[in-house]
Order: C-alpha cells, then sequence, then structure tokens
C-alpha cells in the first residue's frame, strides 16, 4: 500500500500567512446586514405556540350557527366549581334521594373531543371549551340545555397532541359574555348569545407563559368586570384584564420566576380585604384584588409534578392547601399585622391523611369534604383529623365532585355516581348508579335546574335530578 507524502517543512508558515490575511479582509470588511444573537425560543418551528409563535389566531376565527336553541331551564352554574368557586350550587331546587336501578334518567347525550374539559350552564345553555381534532382548532361549544343541539362554535386554529387528553379547562359565563382558556394557553371573549368574537390572548405570546405538562388546567375568574389570570410568565404571574375590551388593567411582578400550574386563581374576602390566591409552580401567593400587587407570598406549599387542586378559602380568614403526588395537605391561618396580610401554618398532614390530587374538597359546615388519593372520600375536621372515610370499597379514583341540597354528588373515574349526605355523622351515601361507561371521567361537574352534566373522555350527558 503507498504512503502518504510529508508535506514540505515550510508548509505551516505559509497556511499561517494564509490564515492571517482572510482574517485581515473579515474584519475590515464592511458589516452589511446586523447579527441576531440566540434567543431561547427562536429555533422553535413556526406555528409552534408553545414557542412564542407571532401569529394571531384569533385573526383565523371562525363562528359557525347551529339549528339548536336554548330551554327555558332555570339556574345556573356559571363557572368553575359554581357560582361563588366552591363547588356549592344554593339553588332551590329539590334532588331526588333515591333513584331507579338503571340511576337518574338520562335526558341526551352528545359527543366532544378528548379530554377532561367541564361545562358551564346559564340561561338554559351550557357553554364548553372542546377541540376539533380533525380540523386542529380550539372549539368554543355552546349547546341547549334541552337536547344538546349545537347553538354555535367559535373555533381558531391551533395544533395539539394527544398527551393524557387534550383539553382541561372550564369557561365562565357572565354578563352576557363567555371567557374561555384553550389547552395551549389562548383565552377568548365572546358574546354568549351569539357567540361573536369580542377579544383574545395569547398568554404565551404577550406575557412569556409556560405552558404547563399535560396542557392547562386553569380556569379563567371573573370578578365583576375584570378576568383574573395566571399567566406565570417573567414580568406577570398574575394579570388583571377587563372583560368588556380585554385590556391589561395591572400586572402582579414575578421577582421569583414562578411558572404557571395547572390550578386556578380563587378569591379570598375576609377582614373587610380581597386578595386572589394562587398556587404557582414555586409556591402560593396572595395578590391585592384592587391592584394585583403581591401582598403576601409562600414557597413553603409546592408540588414538583403537578399542582392541580384550587386553593379553598375554609372561613375566618383559613385557606386549605392540597395536593397529589404525595404532597399531602396544609392549613393556613391568615392575619392582618400592622397593614399587612400574614399567614401561618395551622397543621399540616401527609398524604395518607388527606391529599386530593385532581379536585378541590367542599368546605361546609366547617369540615372539608373530598376525594383522597387512594380513591376514598373523606370528611376532615378543621384539626386536620380525619372524622369518617368511604372505606377503600367505595373508591372514587379521580372523579369529581359537587353539593346541592344538602348533598353531595360524587362521580367515581369509572362512570359510577353517588348521592351522599353532606354531613361529619358518617358516611352516608343514599343512592348510587353506574351513569356512563367511558373512562377517566375526571372532569368537573356542573348542575343546574335538577339537571347533572357529566362526561368521560369523548361523551358527555345531561342526568335528570330533580325531585
Amino acid at each position: 500500500m503507498p504512503q502518504p507524502r510529508s508535506l514540505p517543512a515550510a508548509t505551516p508558515w505559509v497556511m499561517a500567512v494564509v490564515l492571517a490575511g482572510v482574517l485581515a479582509v473579515w474584519l475590515l470588511a464592511p458589516v452589511r446586514a446586523p447579527v441576531d444573537l440566540r434567543v431561547p425560543g427562536k429555533d422553535r418551528p413556526a406555528g409552534d405556540s408553545a414557542a412564542g409563535d407571532t401569529q394571531d389566531v384569533f385573526a383565523r376565527g371562525t363562528l359557525v350557527v347551529g339549528a339548536g336553541k336554548p330551554s327555558n331551564l332555570a339556574g345556573s352554574w356559571p363557572r368553575f366549581r359554581g357560582a361563588q368557586s366552591d363547588g356549592i350550587s344554593r339553588e332551590s331546587q329539590p334532588l331526588a334521594r333515591t333513584w331507579p336501578a338503571t340511576g337518574p334518567r338520562s335526558l341526551w347525550s352528545v359527543e366532544v373531543g378528548e379530554g377532561y374539559a367541564g361545562p358551564v350552564i346559564d340561561h338554559g345553555r351550557l357553554y364548553l371549551m372542546d377541540y376539533d381534532r380533525e380540523k386542529q382548532r380550539d372549539a368554543l361549544r355552546c349547546l341547549s340545555m334541552g337536547d344538546g343541539a349545537e347553538i354555535w362554535r367559535y373555533s381558531y386554529p391551533v395544533s395539539v397532541k394527544r398527551n393524557h387528553g387534550l383539553t382541561r379547562t372550564v369557561p365562565a359565563v357572565t354578563g352576557g359574555k363567555v371567557v374561555a382558556m384553550g389547552p395551549k394557553c389562548h383565552v377568548v371573549m365572546v358574546d354568549a348569545m351569539t357567540g361573536a368574537f369580542g377579544w383574545g390572548l395569547d398568554l404565551v405570546r404577550d406575557f412569556g407563559a409556560t405552558i404547563p405538562p399535560w396542557y392547562t388546567g386553569q380556569c379563567p375568574l371573573v370578578d365583576g368586570t375584570v378576568v383574573v389570570l395566571a399567566p406565570g410568565g417573567p414580568e406577570a404571574l398574575l394579570i388583571g384584564v377587563e372583560l368588556a375590551t380585554g385590556k391589561v388593567l395591572w400586572k402582579t411582578p414575578n421577582p421569583n420566576g414562578w411558572k404557571m400550574t395547572h390550578a386556578s386563581v380563587v378569591l379570598m374576602e375576609w377582614n373587610g380585604g380581597r386578595w386572589y390566591l394562587y398556587p404557582a409552580s414555586g409556591g402560593v401567593v396572595a395578590v391585592n384584588a384592587r391592584d394585583g400587587s403581591i401582598a403576601w407570598e409562600t414557597a413553603d406549599w409546592k408540588i414538583n409534578i403537578a399542582t392541580v387542586p384550587t386553593p379553598v378559602v375554609a372561613g375566618e380568614g383559613r385557606v386549605f392547601l392540597t395536593g397529589g403526588y404525595n404532597a399531602g395537605s396544609l392549613m393556613l391561618q391568615f392575619a392582618m399585622k400592622d397593614g399587612a396580610l400574614e399567614a401561618s401554618p395551622l397543621w399540616r398532614v401527609k398524604a395518607n391523611v388527606f391529599g386530593a390530587t385532581q379536585h378541590s374538597p367542599i368546605f361546609h359546615d366547617n369540615h372539608l369534604f373530598g376525594i383522597r388519593a387512594d380513591g376514598q372520600f373523606v370528611c376532615l375536621g378543621l384539626d386536620g383529623k380525619v372524622v369518617w372515610a368511604s372505606g377503600p370499597e367505595a373508591s372514587f379514583g379521580l372523579g369529581p365532585l359537587l353539593m346541592a341540597d344538602g348533598l353531595i354528588l360524587a362521580l367515581s373515574d369509572t362512570g359510577r355516581l353517588a348521592a351522599i349526605e353532606a354531613t361529619s355523622a358518617a358516611y352516608r351515601p343514599v343512592a348510587g348508579a353506574q351513569v356512563i361507561e367511558g373512562h377517566e371521567v375526571w372532569a368537573p361537574l356542573a348542575l343546574a335546574g335538577g339537571r347533572l352534566l357529566a362526561r368521560d373522555m369523548t361523551r358527555m350527558i345531561c342526568l335528570d335530578l330533580a325531585r
């Protein structure tokens, strides 16, 4: 095999001179175009909303009017966890205490996109933030409470891939307007009657939000004329937006760099003050409702995998925090000192005592009623001790719950509905039946006029529970 010839000894010196000349020409050449510094997100594919897509999806929004008509159903369930964000209906409609062996009468059912998004109810209509996988569009749908027929649908293009379902949020309806958030943090306001577009925000593009794993589960909070959202962006932990126009009224600073979780903002009214509570990625914050300024914060409560339940306002300045993934629960006691808001822990319990993975408990009659991570239904005292538990034979998994007419309606994640007396005396189920045959029945419930809306992964049903 022939050997390579050796280079002349002077070659390195020649190459050095040539390279020096090339460097000189490059340094002396005029600058023809600015050099863009590498910016996080710019190397993402075009059109990827999670990367900060500058395209306005709402400019490509469309409204389709259907044949559905609103019913004359009385009652309302206007936002996540009901009118007072506590999971309790205060309507006077009595509910049945006994059901047929086949369960409550099913009035209608309708197919929905994959996910766990829950509905709201108002003026004989229900509103659902859905997703159309075939057309790849977020779809805010208005359906009739009478028969489930679609009244209108407002949609806009966004690519969402299945990741333990697609949708997770609950809209808010008030004052003839509906506000909803899509899986990738697009927020839209439309006219509740007609579906006409009002305004839209992209929390990723506009505020630097980071979409949580499994997409956002945050439900918009409407407080009077203000929509309160938690982008968790570099300069906006929370924002207050004018309901009518979408104008940003205030931003909460984010000095700790906390990010959005799956939880929602809740209002705490106490001692003459009003604050918005939010469990962010690195801790919990209370901000002043008047201007969004930080009133109190702590890093002592955070869940590394997923923060899902919303804080529960438990009366007299108490706030109950709970979560899954072995987080357990924490009860805080707020106080005012020299005009400043403070909080101290009353007690903390481990997950085997109580920890709700997905749905926030209900505070009623100085007790907390909820579903523990092991699936048992539990009544917890304000001292952190278990008053009673349903036992493993009555497991609800990650299913939802609400309270009405002295009953707690709890739906197992396999589709079995139970009516349980809302009492601390004992676990007293009064009725139960399999009402839906699907899987991952995780979506929040909604109730109005004695009609209960529930859904599994792909189908929503309406049950008649009126007595």
